[in-house]
């Protein structure tokens, strides 16, 4: 079985780090982008199974990147997990426009990504089910 890829876009070091660190103890190549731009260029470039994005970055936000990765031929069906300090809400018809497949609130738990970036990845093309610190999408 070939090991999957996660991107992690957040211009919050400290939040890259741990979801890093999680992720590979659990067996995940990880790509780390510190805005929305470069994390639209590693995507392009590596293809990575899945994107965990902050809502709010720098040069280019969560949701503009979400849009972007949807509406690129070779990125259009890679999920997305946005993370938001804010309690941003996204209606049905901006979700449309993206692969957001759920929603989680900072503060949130390592663990807590693992398990919801594992239940996308398990199934892909639904919405994940809501979990503690998450909101479904």
């Amino acid at each position: 079985m070939t090991t999957r890829t996660v991107l992690i876009a957040d211009d919050e070091a400290h939040i890259t780090h741990v979801v890093s660190l999680k992720l590979r103890q659990a067996g995940f190549n990880v790509l780390v982008a510190t805005d929305g731009q470069e994390a639209l260029d590693l995507a392009r470039t590596h293809h990575p199974d899945m994107v965990v994005t902050d809502y709010q970055m720098p040069i280019m936000s969560g949701y503009e990147l979400s849009i972007a990765l949807k509406n690129t031929h070779t990125t259009a069906t890679i999920p997305v997990l946005m993370i938001t300090a804010r309690g941003h809400m996204l209606s049905p018809d901006d979700l449309k426009k993206t692969n957001i497949k759920a929603m989680m609130c900072k503060p949130f738990s390592p663990r807590h990504v693992l398990e919801r970036i594992l239940s996308i990845l398990g199934n892909s093309t639904a919405a994940a089910l809501p979990g503690p610190g998450a909101v479904a999408a």
